[in-house]
């Protein structure tokens, strides 16, 4: 079972998901990790990824972070328009 991050408001889980798979272009959020990985070439495991150094993690969490926060950008000035 895959460690989660701690979320503020433990009810936005969801919808923390469905944006993380909206951005990695997959129905799965389960899988957004692994999408943004391959995108920058990390080799991800399933399981065991003693190997991967730090940089390489950081890889994909800033790819799929940095992704995540200029959409949530996008939408608020989409919303402040409305």
């Amino acid at each position: 079972m895959a460690r989660r991050n701690k979320l503020l408001v433990p009810e936005a889980r969801a919808g923390v998901d469905q944006l993380k798979a909206r951005i990695a272009n997959t129905q799965d959020p389960d899988k957004a990790k692994f999408e943004a990985a391959k995108e920058v070439g990390v080799p991800l495991d399933k399981d065991y990824n003693g190997q991967l150094t730090s940089k390489e993690a950081g890889k994909i969490g800033g790819n799929l972070g940095g992704k995540m926060v200029r959409e949530m950008v996008k939408m608020a000035e989409e919303q402040l328009k409305k």
